[in-house]
């Protein structure tokens, strides 16, 4: 049974949810999962934890920067153990943007970062044009008019492939402790 933290950056809630999901899918092996948001993460003892993993989203652009100051201050620890890292974000709803080497968000978030994680993911989030403000709304639509994405301002359209989740969920279950 290993012991393992997922460390998430969620604005609107998708990564969250993709994080829940990952911890059920795990937890059904015998294993624990603690769930901990970024903010609360400088509060918890990694060494006590046999795999870490990060999820974070993107807003306007960019991963949370509290995301990229925690990976450099851990990254001694992070390299030690069996680890992840997965981005959230609307441009992964294109199947040719859906992976690490393709993904620009995420290719530009490696390159910020010393880091190497052992497994990377990347997953489509979610459009919830009701829930946002005025502003981020507008911007929003405009993105997804520009990239052919919806534009309906009443519109909720979850684009992230939950069997994708399921399959990086067994990929994180299977990290062998003995691999760092």
């Amino acid at each position: 049974m290993s012991n393992i933290l997922i460390i998430y950056s969620s604005r609107d809630g998708q990564t969250l949810k993709i994080c829940q999901r990952l911890q059920s899918i795990i937890e059904r092996h015998a294993h624990q999962v603690a769930l901990v948001p970024i903010q609360d993460a400088d509060q918890m003892d990694l060494q006590a934890f046999d795999k870490i993993i990060i999820g974070a989203s993107i807003h306007y652009g960019r991963h949370n920067p509290q995301i990229l100051a925690f990976i450099e201050r851990n990254l001694s620890i992070l390299d030690s153990k069996p680890n992840a890292f997965f981005s959230v974000n609307v441009v992964a709803r294109k199947p040719e943007k859906q992976t690490h080497a393709t993904n620009p968000y995420l290719k530009k978030f490696l390159k910020r970062i010393r880091w190497k994680p052992n497994q990377l993911a990347v997953f489509a989030g979610k459009i919830d044009y009701p829930s946002y403000n005025m502003f981020d709304r507008s911007v929003i639509r405009l993105i997804m008019w520009m990239t052919k994405g919806p534009t309906d301002p009443s519109a909720v359209v979850e684009f992230t492939d939950w069997g994708q989740v399921d399959t990086f969920g067994a990929v994180i279950r299977s990290m062998d402790i003995g691999d760092q």
